[in-house]
C-alpha cells in the first residue's frame, strides 16, 4: 500500500473514536477525554502503521511494541486524571467561552481526530524502512525507554505530591521537577527522537523528524506549557513565580536559588 494511503483509515478511525469522545463527554460534561483518546489514537495509528507497512520486520516490530506502548501509558494515566479529578481547567474555560455550543464542541473534537496522522507521520517512516539496522535499531530503544520512564517517573512524583495534603497551595519541587518545570514534558518530547533511529535508512527517514518538531511546538506553544503555567499562577501565585524564577523551563539543568522560595524571606 502507498505510505500516504495509510494515513487514511488513521484519520477516519480517530475520526470514529473522536465521535464516540463528543458523545461521552456530553455525558459527563468532561472535555478531558479527548486526551485520553488523542493518546490511544497514535499508539493505535503505530499499530496500524506497523502493520499495513511495506518495510523489514524489525523496524516495522519496533514500532508496533514503542508506539503501541507508548500510547497505553499515556492513555492510561491520562484516563485516571479523567476519571477521578473535575474537568482540566483548560477544557472547562473552553467549555465556558463557547456556552456549551456542542456543535463548537464537536469540532474540536474532530480537529483532534485530524491531528492523530499528522503525529502519525514518523510512523509512515518506520513502517516503510527496508533497512535493518541493529545499531539504529538499540539507539531507538535507549531513547525510548529513557523518555517513557522518565515520564512515567515525573508523573508519579507529581501524584504523591498532589496527594499530600500538606502540600496545597504549593508547587511540587520534587525529584525531576526540581531540575526542570516540566519534566513530563521533556521527557514526553525525547520519546519521538526513537521513531528518528528507527527510520535510519528509510526513504522517507526525514519524515521522522516531524515528531519531535511538532511535539516541541505544540508543548512549547500551544496546548502545553502556556496553559498549564498560566493555570499554575493563578492557583500557586508567588510560590509559582519563584519556581519559575530558579528552575528552567522545559530543559532540566540546576536550579539557580533555593528549592523553597520560604527559605529566600
Amino acid at each position: 500500500m502507498n505510505p500516504w494511503l495509510t494515513l487514511l483509515p488513521v484519520w477516519l478511525l480517530a475520526a470514529l473514536m473522536m465521535t464516540l469522545g463528543w458523545r461521552w463527554q456530553r455525558r459527563h460534561a468532561n472535555t478531558g477525554i479527548v486526551d485520553v483518546l488523542w493518546a490511544a489514537g497514535v499508539g493505535g495509528a503505530a499499530l496500524l502503521l506497523a502493520l499495513l507497512g511495506s518495510g523489514a520486520p524489525a523496524p516495522r516490530l519496533a514500532l508496533a511494541l514503542a508506539g503501541g506502548l507508548w500510547g497505553l501509558r499515556l492513555a492510561r494515566h491520562l484516563w485516571r486524571r479523567v476519571a477521578h479529578e473535575p474537568e482540566d481547567g483548560r477544557y472547562r474555560a473552553l467549555r465556558e467561552h463557547w456556552q456549551g455550543d456542542q456543535r463548537k464542541l464537536f469540532g474540536f473534537f474532530q480537529l483532534q481526530a485530524l491531528l492523530v496522522p499528522l503525529f502519525a507521520l514518523p510512523f509512515v517512516a518506520v513502517a516503510a524502512n527496508a533497512t535493518t539496522a541493529p545499531p539504529w535499531l538499540l539507539a531507538g530503544a535507549a531513547i525510548w525507554l529513557a523518555g517513557v520512564l522518565g515520564e512515567a517517573v515525573a508523573d508519579a512524583q507529581l501524584a504523591r505530591f498532589r496527594a499530600d495534603p500538606r502540600q496545597r497551595g504549593r508547587t511540587c519541587r520534587e525529584g525531576l521537577w526540581r531540575y526542570s518545570r516540566h519534566p513530563n514534558y521533556f521527557f514526553e518530547w525525547l520519546h519521538w527522537f526513537a521513531y528518528v533511529a528507527f527510520a535510519a535508512g528509510s526513504p522517507l527517514a526525514w519524515l521522522a523528524w516531524s515528531g519531535p518538531l511538532l511535539m516541541l511546538l505544540f508543548l512549547r506553544y500551544v496546548s502545553g506549557i502556556p496553559y498549564t503555567e498560566a493555570r499554575a499562577l493563578r492557583t500557586r501565585g508567588e510560590d509559582y513565580r519563584a519556581y519559575q524564577r530558579s528552575t528552567p523551563m522545559l530543559f532540566p539543568w540546576f536550579p539557580k536559588h533555593p528549592r523553597d522560595p520560604r527559605t529566600e524571606r
